[in-house]
């Protein structure tokens, strides 16, 4: 049997085809007519009126915080529950991220907490830059509570998308909250360009600065002349040739991966101790990846268990991300928590989610782990 990924790219011929006509057409430089056909398509998928093609989900992030002024001494306040590369970005501008703990509700940034820290912190005049809320395993954050705190006081609020293109919040478009969003096209997730990303936003402004970043910063003249510092972030018009034909297949793909955690969900949604990431209330995940924790005293088993069960089965697991403030490298950031998310990755698995798994394989899958919940009984 073939090993089974947790979220492998589902490409097909229409990507092979898009690539050769770009290929063909002789834009093969960095830029052309399928990378601002891109940059469209998406901005209108998020919601936005405008995009701005990059090399990578981080990349958005930085040229994000940046068009938002974060610089050099700055707090950022950021989701703890994430990936690096959400904290990593805080950094590179010279700023510290504040990690914010997670709600049960969702395992999104909590509402609740980023109140106290908005209040505390504009008692004694230090309001962070910014707020990077992230869109954890394709679900939106609980943006009916986050925007109007940030409103209120003053403070610009970036979303982390990357995970989360085709889910809906209110009827809302992931990637069209706060000032811009971020989206990451990785190998993983649910669209890919083989690597790249997208920043996207309403503000014209904002996004020609960042296309002029993105670009080295090169100023008008027939010279190289350069009066800020830029960076080599653009997306490809190959990339974007392949990123096209992908994002013409997304309703088809997020509906896919919708229909393996509803299948999961049924299959293992009554065995003890078995949990699923929670869905807030007016949210409409992609499900990008389906996620379970798992309690040791009902269970009588662990997560780590499982996963090396599924591994011995050429079946790839993953545990859930590593909060932030408990990585080496953030130790001595400040943060505000409640055990939430360090709860979570103790007891957390994601599951083989892509949009290209068969039912045959994640019957392997579901039957991997009732097999181990029988043996522990």
């Amino acid at each position: 049997m073939s090993r089974i990924y947790l979220s492998p790219p589902d490409v097909g011929e229409a990507e092979r085809e898009a690539l050769d006509a770009a290929v063909r057409s002789g834009w093969v430089a960095p830029v052309g007519p399928d990378l601002d056909a891109f940059e469209a398509e998406v901005a209108a998928a998020s919601g936005r009126s405008h995009g701005v093609g990059l090399a990578s989900g981080t990349a958005a992030l930085h040229l994000a915080l940046k068009e938002v002024g974060v610089a050099a001494g700055d707090d950022v306040v950021v989701s703890t529950f994430t990936f690096a590369a959400t904290a990593n970005a805080v950094t590179y501008c010279g700023a510290t991220p504040v990690f914010l703990d997670s709600e049960a509700a969702s395992w999104n940034l909590s509402p609740d907490l980023l109140a106290e820290e908005l209040a505390e912190r504009a008692g004694r005049g230090r309001l962070p830059k910014a707020v990077v809320v992230v869109d954890l395993y394709g679900q939106c954050a609980d943006y009916n509570r986050i925007l109007p705190l940030c409103q209120e006081y003053g403070v610009p609020v970036i979303e982390d998308a990357a995970e989360s293109l085709g889910a809906s919040c209110g009827g809302r478009p992931a990637g069209s909250f706060g000032a811009a969003a971020v989206l990451s096209f990785n190998g993983n997730k649910i669209i890919t360009t083989s690597g790249g990303g997208m920043l996207v936003t309403d503000d014209q402004r904002v996004a020609a600065h960042a296309r002029h970043l993105a670009t080295q910063a090169r100023d008008p003249a027939p010279h190289y002349e350069h009066s800020e510092i830029g960076y080599n972030y653009r997306l490809s018009n190959l990339l974007a040739a392949f990123g096209r034909a992908q994002l013409a297949g997304l309703a088809e793909r997020v509906e896919r991966r919708r229909a393996v955690s509803r299948r999961y969900r049924e299959a293992l949604g009554d065995l003890a101790g078995v949990a699923f990431q929670p869905t807030g209330p007016g949210q409409e995940p992609s499900c990008w990846l389906t996620c379970i924790t798992i309690d040791p005293a009902e269970a009588r088993t662990t997560n780590d268990t499982v996963r090396l069960a599924l591994e011995a089965q050429d079946i790839e697991a993953r545990p859930t991300w590593k909060p932030m403030h408990l990585q080496p490298v953030f130790r001595d950031c400040p943060s505000r928590l409640d055990g939430t998310s360090a709860s979570i990755f103790e007891r957390g698995l994601c599951l083989p989610s892509g949009s290209s798994l068969s039912e045959a394989d994640q019957a392997r899958v579901v039957e991997g782990i009732l097999e181990l919940a029988a043996a522990r009984r």
